[in-house]
């Protein structure tokens, strides 16, 4: 191996470095655009039940990110992959249960490996004071009482027939609703007398309704995979916006809303 000796190197070094400091004198060095740059329009397609946790943590992401915006789409996970199945312009998917997510994934719209974020399980909501005096996942299927529920191809419509199965209690809903939020709907304008939804909507319900906890629904805890899409055209984004849901401030907001930590 041939060396240098030390001195001549010194000298070289500095010769270069003189070079470089007289040719930037008169202009500031360039500071070019990365291609990872997270700026532009960003499109969440979110469950229904994730609309409060996820508007709100999409508004602190615009925060720390200037020049993105956060556009969401919020509908029952079963009709949003079938959205993003047809076509529909998306960055980032977020699922209601693995099992949608799952079939997301066999289909070839995600890419990368989904991250479970948080959990929720099911509760009773009726009337305000629960005039039908239900106390039980049993007394929903009493005589004369008008339930709502989420369809069965729905998340929150999977985990009710889990706790039916469980239970063996068969249910007789009146109507079967494609959201969560519908279901809720359905109780806070007096079209029904119960419905079974997240623990999280009738938290956000506050006093518009009465929320009854069943031990039975453990049984039926659903998890919420997040992932970005492969059509995504702000891919950048996408993954910052995953990683902001997945840090400490997106399971604090999630946290907060009644969410289970995953």
């Amino acid at each position: 191996m041939i060396r240098r000796p030390a001195v001549a190197v010194a000298l070289t070094v500095a010769t270069l470095m003189s070079g470089c400091s007289t040719a930037g004198e008169d202009r500031p060095a360039a500071t070019l655009p990365t291609s990872d740059a997270v700026i532009g329009d960003l499109t969440v397609f979110a469950a229904a039940s994730l609309k409060s946790t996820f508007t709100e943590l999409g508004s602190r992401f615009e925060t720390d990110h200037p020049g993105t915006q956060v556009v969401f789409n919020f509908a029952g996970s079963t009709d949003l992959a079938a959205q993003i199945s047809q076509g529909a312009p998306a960055d980032v998917f977020a699922s209601a249960d693995t099992s949608t997510m799952d079939r997301a994934v066999d289909g070839g719209t995600v890419t990368g490996e989904p991250v479970v974020v948080a959990t929720n399980t099911l509760t009773i909501v009726t009337a305000p004071g629960n005039p039908r005096a239900i106390s039980s996942f049993a007394d929903l299927a009493g005589p004369g009482v008008q339930l709502v529920v989420c369809a069965p191809q729905v998340p929150c419509g999977s985990a009710t027939e889990k706790v039916e199965a469980a239970t063996g209690v068969i249910l007789t809903p009146v109507s079967e609703e494609s959201a969560v939020t519908d279901v809720l709907g359905k109780v806070t304008s007096g079209q029904a007398d119960a419905g079974l939804v997240y623990v999280t909507d009738a938290a956000a319900a506050g006093d518009a309704v009465t929320a009854l906890a069943f031990p039975e629904a453990v049984d039926a805890v659903n998890s919420y995979p997040i992932a970005a899409l492969a059509d995504s055209t702000n891919p950048a984004a996408a993954s910052a916006f995953i990683e902001f849901v997945t840090g400490p401030q997106g399971r604090d907001v999630l946290a907060a809303a009644g969410f289970g930590r995953p």
